[in-house]
């Protein structure tokens, strides 16, 4: 078998999982979103609402804790098993500190709705929503800090099984407590609420035992020491992660900003963008699953000194998540007056999003394109470049181009979708130069982070 075909199959051992598990993340905001409405319009109304918060603030956080994955993979590459488990050790304690300040965004969550100026009434409920689940952000940090240490050592699957019997709990848990089932109250939305913490709780403490009943930290941990605390170690985790942080913050309150452009479009214009952007979602999850094997894969073969084949698996990762979305560009093109049926029956907003996916077609493989780069960066260890990367191209140049297109060229919700495929088209350009001009292969040999 060549090189290419082994370091193909490989990537794809470590991704498959990784998409297995960011799906079944999205499904469970499906069932969610599926049982609240059942309760009311106001209640679906204020779920999403507050999931816009919860959704935002908490990848800024998830990507900070993604600072460990280069430290993590690259020991695990260079055989320091040791190094492993002291990287892990400061992710707890990393996942904890963060919590502190994401449980405090959460807890002001109505003061941020009422201040984009929604209905009193709707901001009202959709704090209740959030602020009931402060009690599971620490859980929630401490499930993604474990996740990324076992991710970092190609151990991918155990984060797929959690997810798998989470989304059977989280049901439950919501046909309980929303509807009042197995003898509790009926709380609607509040239940909702109670049953996401819950899951939470149970995706935390799954993932430990996992850990520990099938030694999954054997030959990565040691006892805790004064060392798991040094403050300039630490100190690296952060380093790393939030320019991480920063690139989807960049990335994520654009695709705000550009519902926020649409929305003065009128509401068959929000309707199809709302659609598009949906579908383009989904189509993401492949792509950044492909991502993280990317940066899995890159830091183990950084760490055991093989510069070159890091590079090759670079080019292949990159080549793939291009690959995945070259496919969805194709279905977004043929299947165009079905897909929008999926989320709606309203044939002016079918109409314009069918309009409109052609355009998302050539976004999906820009957008495939730079995520995996960033994977590739990140298990590097060189995350500042996409940060920088993203607020040129979201916010210097494609949200800016896309509310003249939208708003003064006369172009409608289209040329929302013209702005961002253009901006990230740059990006995409961008971190392609970055991996060719300052991939693993130009990095010293043996150069790993510590």
């Amino acid at each position: 078998m060549t090189p290419v075909r082994l370091e193909t199959r490989k990537l794809l051992e470590l991704a498959l999982p990784v998409v297995g598990s960011t799906v079944g993340t999205m499904l469970m905001g499906v069932v969610d979103t599926a049982m609240v409405g059942r309760v009311g319009r106001e209640s679906l109304a204020a779920a999403s609402l507050g999931g816009v918060w919860i959704f935002g603030t908490f990848l800024l956080f998830q990507g900070v804790l993604q600072g460990m994955d280069p430290l993590v993979a690259q020991a695990h590459g260079a055989g320091d098993g040791r190094r492993c488990g002291r990287v892990v050790q400061r992710g707890v304690i990393a996942a904890l500190l963060l919590s502190v300040p994401l449980a405090a965004l959460w807890a002001f969550a109505g003061d941020f709705l009422a201040f984009t100026g929604q209905e009193p009434a709707l901001v009202a409920e959709a704090h209740r929503y959030v602020a009931v689940q402060i009690p599971s952000v620490p859980f929630l940090l401490l499930f993604v800090a474990v996740r990324q240490y076992l991710q970092g050592r190609e151990l991918m699957r155990p984060a797929l099984w959690v997810v798998a019997i989470a989304n059977v709990f989280n049901a439950l848990f919501n046909w309980a407590l929303i509807f009042g089932h197995l003898g509790l109250p009926a709380l609607g939305l509040y239940g909702a609420g109670i049953a996401t913490s819950l899951t939470r709780v149970l995706m935390c403490f799954a993932l430990l035992a996992m850990v520990w009943g099938f030694g999954l930290h054997r030959g990565a941990w040691l006892p805790w020491s004064r060392a798991s605390f040094e403050p300039r170690a630490l100190a690296r985790i952060f380093a790393i992660g939030v320019p991480i942080a920063a690139q989807v913050a960049f990335e994520v309150w654009a695709f705000s900003g550009s519902t926020l452009i649409s929305g003065r479009l009128g509401a068959t214009a929000i309707g199809a963008h709302t659609v598009t952007l949906n579908l383009a979602a989904f189509a993401f999850m492949f792509p950044l699953g492909i991502a993280q094997g990317a940066a899995t894969r890159v830091g183990n073969l950084l760490g055991a000194g093989r510069g070159e084949d890091a590079q090759r698996a670079a080019w292949i990762s990159v080549a793939m998540g291009a690959g995945v979305m070259s496919v969805f560009a194709v279905s977004f093109i043929a299947l165009r007056p079905w897909l929008p049926r999926i989320y709606t029956t309203d044939l002016e907003v079918i109409a314009l999003s069918a309009s409109i996916l052609p355009i998302a077609a050539a976004f999906a493989i820009f957008d495939g394109t730079q995520v995996v780069a960033c994977g590739v960066l990140r298990g590097m260890g060189d995350t500042r470049p996409a940060a920088r990367y993203n607020l040129l191209g979201y916010w210097i140049l494609g949200l800016p181009l896309g509310a003249w297109f939208a708003l003064r060229g006369g172009a409608g919700v289209a040329g929302v979708w013209w702005g961002l495929a253009l901006g990230l088209a740059v990006v995409a350009l961008l971190l392609l130069l970055r991996v060719s001009r300052h991939g693993p292969a130009t990095l010293p040999p043996g150069a790993r982070l510590d």
